[in-house]
């Protein structure tokens, strides 16, 4: 290991969080572990039927100091000590309601089980109906859409809808919350130790894309607005904020509590948190015209564009476009889709279902053994799905589906939205709807590009990164074949990571900006996809029957 600088970068994804020592000199990943989330692993706290998921914050609390001190144990004796700072992502939006010292209430032995006193997950759907009167409101009272740099349509995944859902649903949560944090706040302020509610660093870019934030109304919405919607929501702005931050902005020195949890130093720079995806975005090495697609439960995909091309435009159907919510100088754009590798593993759950239920009820050997053959063959669903799948010609099959399995998130956001596939017969094999669906996620994709191109947003290139992009080649050439685009995936493992802590790089004093960080640290890709012609061809038909099909579900999901 060289005498450079080291930063870890922190990733709090859906599952686990992931951790990363990077050096800034050379850019190596001189270390990488992770730590999955207890409660939410034994599947506490969630209802899927009901889109309800929520996690536990000591969850967030156990998981890091694991990863973290597994990943420094990889490092030669006193590396530790080289740790200049840290970078924090997480998913969003996020929130969860705090007290007045910013600890949020499940922490309580009051609310220890209250699952709305928990972090509402990104992908709850709880608050459709909130969602829908943010929407109306914004659009009938006579003043400011504040959901215009949203894309036009507020989402149930987001800030205010959740957090008036909750104050609906459970009044002991709502009266004892003195203000709300995304996890993205919250993390680096639990780190620094500066929890205060009214003085924690909040986060540009969960702010601008997730909290209808900006500039342009001076901050959050109205008091005026906000009483509309409810009286409850005008008195707690006070106890929010004003001001927001970019990633490569200090949050702080590292607390000497955690410091001697970790085994770092109270001289570390803790960062300003950011969102997944766009910490994702700059350490696959975004620029302009290039959308780096973040392939996992969900996709997140980001653009990044300089202010004079879009020319004041503001785009229809996203999920936000914000100043300087990647990188500051550059306006952020945010599209994606609510279910990508969730719709494959709700299917794997699906078939794995009779087998998991036979072992459970069997006699015939011992509880261990067949549990420890039933989770084998659930592992390998999707592998041999996969391999049939790839042999299959593509448009042989008469199948066709939608997406849609946790609503729609981009183009123009419907939570309400559900999954479809037609053309099954009696000879639909299991391979053949595997495939379908994975076509599904791959036209979902295509639908998102082919809305930013309308709108004169430049999308040259493709850069994937994630699980799926670094997993299934299935998934990644049907997907460049679908877009008729090369896809070039990004060698780092950890890109949200790496993105992560090259915002704390920066935020350290290490780097100038971003970009600088970028050239040092940045991973390269380390292979490509490219669209093959016939298959390209076959897809740009079949992809006319999905909008098609797309048109006719969207019109009866109206009458539920």
């Amino acid at each position: 290991m060289s005498e450079e600088k080291l930063v870890l970068g922190l990733d709090f994804g859906t599952d686990s969080v992931r951790s990363v020592v990077v050096n800034t000199g050379t850019g190596q990943e001189e270390a990488v572990a992770a730590a999955g989330y207890p409660r939410w692993l034994a599947g506490k706290y969630c209802d899927p039927a009901q889109y309800c998921f929520r996690q536990h914050p000591l969850d967030y609390c156990e998981a890091l100091e694991t990863a973290v001190t597994e990943c420094l144990s990889q490092l030669p004796s006193g590396a530790a000590g080289m740790i200049t700072a840290i970078g924090i992502d997480t998913t969003g939006s996020t929130p969860c309601a705090v007290d007045r010292k910013g600890m949020p209430l499940a922490l309580y032995d009051q609310f220890a089980e209250n699952s709305n006193a928990m972090f509402v997950l990104w992908k709850d759907h709880s608050a459709v109906d909130e969602a829908e009167l943010i929407n109306e409101t914004s659009k009938q009272w006579g003043g400011i859409d504040y959901t215009s740099y949203s894309g036009g349509i507020y989402s149930a995944e987001w800030f205010w809808s959740k957090i008036l859902y909750i104050l609906k649903a459970d009044q002991a949560v709502g009266e004892s919350a003195f203000s709300w944090v995304e996890m993205c706040d919250w993390l680096p302020a639990l780190l620094t130790g500066h929890t205060d509610p009214l003085a924690i660093k909040r986060s540009r870019c969960a702010a601008g894309h997730k909290a209808m934030w900006h500039e342009e109304w001076g901050g959050l919405p109205s008091h005026e607005f906000l009483s509309l919607l409810d009286p409850r929501l005008s008195i707690l702005k006070p106890n929010l904020y004003r001001v927001t931050e970019t990633a490569d902005s200090p949050a702080g020195k590292l607390s000497a509590e955690w410091a001697k949890k970790l085994g770092l130093n109270t001289t570390t720079t803790v960062a300003v948190g950011t969102l997944d995806a766009h910490a994702g975005a700059i350490g696959g090495g975004i620029e302009p015209g290039v959308m780096v697609k973040i392939m996992g439960t969900s996709t997140c995909d980001i653009i990044v564009s300089p202010y004079e091309m879009l020319e004041g435009k503001i785009i229809d159907g996203i999920c936000g476009q914000v100043d300087g919510s990647v990188i500051p100088g550059l306006l952020g754009l945010e599209a994606g889709q609510s279910a990508f590798g969730d719709v494959y593993s709700w299917f794997r759950d699906l078939l794995a279902w009779p087998l998991k239920e036979i072992v459970r009820c069997s006699s015939s050997q011992p509880p261990e053994i067949a549990a420890e053959v039933s989770d084998e063959a659930e592992n390998m669903i999707l592998e041999k799905l996969s391999e049939a799948a790839a042999d299959l010609e593509t448009g042989s099959e008469s199948l066709l589906a939608l997406d849609w399995l946790n609503g729609r998130r981009t183009p123009y956001a419907n939570q309400r939205l559900k999954g479809a596939i037609t053309g099954l017969t009696l000879g639909t094999s299991a391979p053949a709807f595997f495939r379908a669906l994975v076509e599904a996620t791959a036209f979902g994709s295509k639908a998102i590009i082919d809305h930013l191109k309308k709108q004169g947003v430049a999308v040259n290139e493709v850069a994937a990164l994630g699980g799926i992009a670094k997993k299934s080649s299935l998934v990644m050439q049907i997907t460049a074949d679908v877009l008729n685009m090369p896809i070039n995936v990004v060698r780092s493992e950890q890109a949200c990571a790496l993105g992560a802590a090259m915002c704390g790089a920066v935020a350290s004093g290490i780097f100038k900006d971003v970009n600088q960080a970028r050239e040092k640290m940045r991973s390269g890709y380390s292979e490509v996809y490219r669209p093959r012609p016939v298959q390209a061809g076959r897809y740009q038909e079949i992809y006319a029957d999905y909008q098609k099909l797309a048109g006719i579900i969207e019109k009866q999901c109206k009458w539920y």
